[in-house]
């Protein structure tokens, strides 16, 4: 991974997560994410929902087709600064574990509003990453 890569991953603040439900229909919705070089994390956390952890798109999806795509993008007014960086994997659902309690970890440091919106208990989204795929302005003038 190179440094501009890493610079993205670790500093933007949002994501867009693609899941394909089981007729090949695609959703997207931004999240909120932390990344640890191998796994994605992002949590199912305690912002309103209109319907139950269990019934929301993302996770019915992934029961579905585990098959996600996590796009992850730096945009400023100077064009020549723009950037992305794509993530394929296998995403699951979890409750527990190590993974569980690393994507905890990561994302309470990084979000300081899970201090006053603890995640534990809460389901974590983990994205076991199998291709990264980028594109940067920078590259693309030289």
């Amino acid at each position: 991974m190179t440094d501009w890569q890493q610079e993205v991953l670790q500093t933007a603040r949002v994501a867009r997560l693609a899941t394909v439900d089981d007729q090949g229909q695609p959703h997207v919705l931004p999240i909120v994410f932390a990344y640890d070089g191998r796994r994605l994390y992002t949590p199912l956390d305690g912002k309103p929902k209109q319907v139950a952890l269990d019934r929301l798109q993302r996770v019915k999806n992934i029961a579905a087709n585990d098959q996600v795509a996590v796009v992850v993008d730096h945009y400023d007014e100077d064009w020549q600064q723009l950037a992305w960086v794509q993530l394929r994997g296998r995403a699951a659902v979890i409750m527990a574990g190590e993974d569980y309690d690393a994507g905890i970890a990561l994302l309470q440091r990084k979000y300081p509003q899970y201090t006053a919106m603890p995640l534990d208990g809460h389901p974590l989204i983990v994205v076991q990453v199998a291709r990264l795929r980028s594109w940067r302005a920078a590259d693309a003038t030289a």
